[in-house]
């Protein structure tokens, strides 16, 4: 299963792709809204989920990368926690290099993974939720016709870190 855009290849991550992941994950910028960055075993971990969900369900954060195959970072659909405060659901994510940033990549991507969620997979909703500071997330998730859902914001705790995460929602286009 691969989802093809002008300029990008979304596909499920490959073992060969540990140290690209792991490179993503450890990088402070990039994973500054999200508590920081990662050491190696917590980005395997997060991998082998995403590896995971993609056997179980066909869906995953998808591998993003170049048709030349560098890998960009990832986007795609992921299944809420049980445990997650907006209750079942799929959620929408992306992250990218940061030598991958302000090209598109993220929107091209994340509008590709929108496009198999409602087409493909059914779903009839898809959050996406982001740091009140997350800016350049909360551009994506306005260019991708996601609604801000302020009556589904929520706080939750990470790693015994309270995080704040405004809720955006985007529903199947007429016609799917």
């Amino acid at each position: 299963m691969i989802l093809l855009t002008p300029r990008l290849r979304l596909r499920p991550w490959r073992e060969a792709d540990r140290d690209a992941f792991a490179a993503l994950a450890a990088d402070p910028e990039v994973m500054r809204d999200l508590g920081g960055p990662l050491d190696r075993a917590r980005s395997d971990a997060k991998l082998d989920r995403y590896r995971a969900a993609f056997d179980r369900h066909g869906f995953c954060r998808w591998a993003v990368e170049s048709l030349s195959e560098e890998v960009l970072g990832y986007a795609g659909i992921m299944p809420l926690e049980p445990d997650h405060p907006l209750g079942p659901g799929v959620e929408i994510g992306w992250r990218l290099m940061r030598r991958a940033w302000g090209q598109g990549y993220a929107t091209e991507a994340a509008a590709a993974a929108l496009q198999d969620g409602f087409g493909r997979l059914g779903f009839g909703e898809i959050l996406a939720c982001t740091a009140p500071d997350n800016l350049r997330s909360q551009a994506v998730m306005g260019r991708l016709g996601l609604r801000r859902d302020p009556s589904r914001d929520f706080t939750a705790t990470y790693d015994g870190t309270p995080w704040h995460g405004l809720v955006w929602a985007a529903r199947p286009p007429a016609g799917l």
